[in-house]
């Protein structure tokens, strides 16, 4: 009876330890495409304003970090992961709130990824601003152009960086 409880308890703990390693091993393609842009990249907006972002990866490879204007007062962050094959961005706003957006997951070459308005916290009131869309688009390997929605008492406004790889 003691030589079966203990291979119970085995048993168990190598349940624990393998399930969640499974869990991580979903595959997102458009998650895949992304995580191309790690380095470091300089643009412009349609104004002409200079603009630099970089990205790097974390958490094992399951978490690209994207840092917008790093080291400057209005920093932000935004972290991609992916959600099955679909991929999930929450955007770190200097206007101190955090939507949340989803992608689908893509497949074959990618040459845009499209994120969607999914839900947001710390927004003070329905008319206060936030980033509502994403729409990444890859002209190759070393161009991408990304094109963020603003809303703000219920108007839309974009945004439109152009950004090249610095080497």
């Amino acid at each position: 009876m003691k030589n079966l409880r203990t291979l119970a308890a085995v048993c168990a703990a190598i349940l624990m330890w393998a399930i969640p390693n499974h869990a991580a091993d979903t595959y997102s393609p458009a998650f895949e495409k992304l995580k191309t842009l790690v380095g470091n990249w300089e643009g412009k907006m349609e104004d002409g304003q200079i603009s630099r972002v970089s990205y790097r990866l974390t958490s094992s490879g399951s978490v690209l970090v994207e840092t917008d204007m790093p080291g400057e007062p209005m920093e932000m962050l935004t972290l991609y992961h992916p959600d099955g094959d679909s991929v999930i961005a929450t955007h770190y706003c200097d206007a101190k709130n955090q939507p949340r957006m989803r992608a689908s997951g893509g497949s074959g070459e990618i040459r845009e990824i499209k994120f969607n308005f999914l839900d947001i916290t710390n927004l003070a009131s329905p008319s206060t601003g936030y980033m509502r869309d994403l729409v990444i688009t890859f002209q190759d390997d070393d161009h991408f152009t990304a094109r963020w929605t603003y809303r703000e008492n219920g108007k839309d406004s974009p945004y439109v960086f152009t950004y090249t790889r610095k080497k």
